[in-house]
C-alpha cells in the first residue's frame, strides 16, 4: 500500500549502502550485535576460504599421486610436468602450510562454535560452493593448456598429439559437467535457504508490535512504500544476486591468480596494458552506475504503485461499479502506469549509453592479444598455441577485472533493492524498539477494571486534537456507549484503547489485550473455512461442530451450516452480506467470551430487530462492552454515554439524560 510519495534520496556506492548490505546479509551467517561481530564474521569468511584452498591442495595432490600409482606410464608421459610439480609441493613447506591452514580453520570455527553451530547448514553449503568454484577455475586453466597444445599440434600437423589432447578435452568436459551442475544446484539451494530465513525474519518484525498497521494504515508514516513487494520480491532478488556477486568476486580473485601468471609469462606489456584499461573502464562504470541506482530504485517503487492500483480496483470492484467510477479509476491507474513508462524510458536511455560503452569496451579488446602476440609467432619466438592461450588468458583476466564494468546494470538494480530492504529494516527496527514513555505518549496499564485518566488524544501526525483530558471509569456491570458527530474521534478512542494510536498523553487502564475482542464496522473475513471465520483469531481445534452450530443459531445464522461445508474455503467477504458478516463477528464474542468487547458500529448494517437480539444476548453474558454508534436505540443496552462534542470537548451522560437530549433536539 502506498500512502504517499516519499522523497527519494540520492543513492550512491557509499558507506550507507555498505552498512545496509551487511546488516541484512550478515545475520544469516553470524549474529550482528556490534562492530566486533562484523570483523569476526569477515575473519570466518577468510578462514573458510583458507580451509577450502587447503582442501583443494590435498585433492589435487592426492588425485595426481593416485593417478600416478594406478597408471604411471600414461600419467608420466602426458602429465609428467604436473607430477613433478606435485612431488615438489609434497617435499616443500607447502604441505605443512596446508595442514596448518586446516588446523587454524578448525580452531577458529571451534572458538566461534556457539554462533556458527546453529548455522552449520549455510556455512557447509558456502564452503562447498567455494570448493566447486575452485574446481571450475582449475578446469578453465586446464582447458587453456589443452587448447594451446591442440592449436600447436595443428600448426605442426602432429596428428597423435592433436587427437590425444582432443580426447583429454572430451574427458575433462565429461568430468566438469557434474561439477558445473553441482555448483549451480548448490548455489540455488543456498539462495533458497537464505531467502526462507530472511523472509521469516522480516515477516516476524513486520507483524511484531503491529508494525504492519503503522506502515499500512497510518497516514503519518509514508517513508516505506509497498512493504509487500520488499518482502516478496526484493528479498528474493537480494539473496540470489548476493550469492552470485560473492561467487563472481571469488572467481575474479581465482582467475586473476591463475591467468595473470599465464598472461605475464607470455607478454608483460600485454598484462600491464590490460590492468590500466580495466581500471579505467571500472571507474567510468561506477560513475554511470550512481545514476542507474536511483533510476532502478524509482522503477521498483513505481511498478509496485501501479500493481497496487490494480489490486485496489479488484478489491473494490462492486463499489466502483455502483458509482460507475470506471473512468476515474482508469485515469488513476493510467497515471500510475504513465509514471512507470516515463521512468522506464529514462532507464532505457541510460542502459543504452552504458551498452554503447560496454560493447566498445569488450569488442575493442578482442583484437589486442593478436596484435601483441602475433609478431612473436611470426618471428619464431613462440608457437601457434601460445596465441590461443594468450587470447584465453587475456579474456579471462579482462572478464575478471571488468566485473563491475560488465554488470553495472545488475549491480545498480541490486543496490536499489538493498537500499529498499535496508530502509525497510531500519523502520521495522524503530517500531520494534522498546518504547520510551514520555508526556507525548499515552500510557497503558493493565488491571481488572477499565478507566481512562486525563487522556488527550491526537491524530498520529499531531495535526488535530480529538479529545482533551478525558476521564471516565467503568464498573464491572457498566457498559459504555460513545456517540458524537462523524469525525469527532469516536473510533479513534477505540484505537487508543487497543494501543494502535498512542500519540497524546494520559493513562488508559484496561485488562490484558488478549482478554479484549474488537469488532470493527466492517468485520475482517479471512480467506478460509466457515470454522476458521467463527474461531478467528484463535482457531481453537477443540471446539466442536455442535458448539459452532449453536452459536450460529444464537446470532440468527443457522442456515450457514446448511449452505456451506464447515471446511470449505471461500472468500466470505464476497459470499456473505455485510449484515451477515457483522452477525458472524458477534458469534466470535459468544465463542470466546472475552472480558471486554469493543464494538465500533458493529451492528450498523443490521435491522433494529437483529440488533436488539444481539445486544440482548450479549447482556446475558458477563462481557463488558464499549460501543460506538449513531442509532438512538443503542442507548437501551448501555449504562453510560460518552458524547464527544467536537474540538476536544466531551461529557458523560446517563441514558435518561441522553434520551432527553435527543427528544429536545427532535422537538
Amino acid at each position: 500500500m502506498t500512502t504517499g510519495v516519499p522523497a527519494t534520496p540520492e543513492f550512491n556506492f557509499d558507506r550507507r549502502l555498505w552498512r545496509r548490505f551487511i546488516k541484512i546479509a550478515q545475520p544469516y551467517f553470524y549474529p550482528q550485535e556490534g562492530r566486533l561481530n562484523f570483523w569476526v564474521f569477515a575473519g570466518l569468511i577468510i578462514v573458510l576460504l583458507i580451509a577450502v584452498v587447503c582442501v583443494a591442495f590435498f585433492v589435487v595432490v592426492g588425485g595426481t599421486l593416485l593417478g600416478e600409482s594406478l597408471a604411471p606410464a600414461f600419467v608420466n608421459k602426458y602429465a609428467g610436468g604436473l607430477v613433478k610439480r606435485v612431488q615438489e609441493l609434497v617435499n616443500s613447506p607447502a604441505l605443512y602450510w596446508a595442514i596448518g591452514g586446516l588446523g587454524l580453520s578448525a580452531v577458529c570455527f571451534g572458538l566461534a562454535g556457539q554462533a556458527v553451530l546453529p548455522r552449520w547448514k549455510q556455512w557447509s553449503l558456502l564452503g562447498l560452493l567455494l570448493f566447486l568454484s575452485f574446481a571450475v577455475n582449475g578446469a578453465n586453466v586446464s582447458l587453456s593448456y589443452i587448447f594451446r597444445f591442440i592449436d600447436t599440434a595443428l600448426g605442426e600437423k602432429d596428428q597423435p598429439t592433436f587427437w590425444l589432447n582432443l580426447t583429454l578435452y572430451g574427458g575433462l568436459i565429461i568430468a566438469a559437467i557434474p561439477i558445473l551442475v553441482g555448483y549451480r544446484f548448490t548455489r540455488l539451494k543456498l539462495g533458497l535457504y537464505w531467502r526462507e530465513w530472511l523472509t521469516k525474519s522480516f515477516l516476524h518484525d513486520y507483524f511484531k508490535d503491529r508494525s504492519y498497521y503503522e506502515l499500512d494504515s497510518n497516514s503519518s508514516h509514508t517513508e516505506i512504500d509497498n512493504p509487500d513487494q520488499r518482502i516478496a520480491e526484493d528479498i528474493r532478488s537480494f539473496t540470489s544476486v548476493t550469492l552470485s556477486f560473492l561467487l563472481d568476486v571469488l572467481d575474479t580473485i581465482l582467475t586473476l591468480l591463475s591467468f595473470t601468471a599465464i598472461l605475464y609469462s607470455i607478454s608483460k606489456p600485454l598484462t600491464y596494458g590490460l590492468l590500466v584499461y580495466a581500471t579505467l573502464g571500472t571507474v567510468i562504470a561506477v560513475v554511470a552506475g550512481r545514476r542507474l541506482i536511483k533510476i532502478n530504485y524509482d522503477q521498483l517503487r513505481l511498478e509496485a504503485d501501479f500493481r497496487y492500483g490494480m489490486v485496489h480496483v479488484r478489491d473494490n470492484a462492486e463499489s466502483i461499479a455502483f458509482y460507475r467510477g470506471e473512468s476515474q479509476e482508469l485515469n488513476q491507474v493510467s497515471r500510475r502506469f504513465s509514471r512507470v513508462i516515463g521512468n522506464f524510458n529514462l532507464l532505457i536511455i541510460w542502459q543504452a549509453l552504458i551498452d554503447l560503452f560496454q560493447y566498445g569496451y569488450n569488442y575493442f579488446t578482442r583484437v589486442v592479444p593478436y596484435v601483441i602476440v602475433a609478431p612473436l609467432y611470426f618471428s619464431g619466438q613462440t608457437d601457434l598455441g601460445t596465441i590461443t592461450q594468450a587470447y584465453i588468458a587475456f579474456s579471462q583476466v579482462l572478464g575478471a577485472l571488468s566485473l563491475v564494468t560488465n554488470q553495472i546494470q545488475q549491480i545498480s538494480s541490486f543496490a536499489a533493492g538493498v537500499n529498499r530492504l535496508g530502509a525497510f529494516e531500519e523502520v521495522l527496527s524503530r517500531y520494534n524498539a522498546p518504547e520510551k514513555l514520555d508526556n507525548q505518549q499515552i500510557q497503558t496499564q493493565e488491571a481488572n477494571q477499565f478507566s481512562i485518566q486525563k487522556m488527550t488524544l491526537l491524530t498520529p501526525n499531531s495535526e488535530q486534537q480529538l479529545v482533551r483530558d478525558l476521564t471516565i471509569n467503568l464498573a464491572s456491570d457498566e457498559r459504555l456507549l460513545i456517540v458524537g458527530a462523524s469525525g469527532a474521534g469516536k473510533s479513534s478512542i477505540l484505537r487508543a484503547v487497543a494501543g494502535l494510536w498512542t500519540n497524546g498523553k494520559g493513562i488508559i487502564v484496561r485488562p490484558e489485550i488478549s482478554e479484549m475482542l474488537f469488532l470493527p464496522q466492517r468485520p475482517y473475513m479471512l480467506l478460509g473455512t466457515l470454522r476458521e471465520q467463527l474461531l478467528y483469531p484463535k482457531n481453537d481445534p477443540s471446539v466442536s461442530d455442535e458448539a459452532l452450530q449453536a452459536v450460529l443459531e444464537r446470532v440468527n445464522l443457522p442456515y450457514l451450516a446448511d449452505r456451506f461445508n464447515w471446511d470449505e474455503i471461500l472468500d466470505w467477504s464476497m459470499v456473505l452480506s455485510l449484515g451477515e458478516q457483522q452477525r458472524l463477528a458477534f458469534a466470535r464474542i459468544f465463542l470466546y467470551r472475552p472480558r471486554y468487547a469493543i464494538l465500533d458500529e458493529a451492528t450498523s448494517a443490521l435491522d433494529v430487530t437483529n440488533e436488539r437480539h444481539l445486544y440482548q444476548e450479549l447482556q446475558k453474558t458477563k462481557v463488558v462492552y464499549l460501543s460506538v454508534g449513531h442509532r438512538p436505540t443503542l442507548v437501551d443496552y448501555h449504562q453510560k454515554v460518552l458524547e464527544l462534542t467536537g474540538g476536544g470537548g466531551w461529557r458523560i451522560l446517563t441514558p435518561d439524560e441522553y434520551r432527553s437530549q435527543l427528544t429536545q433536539m427532535v422537538g
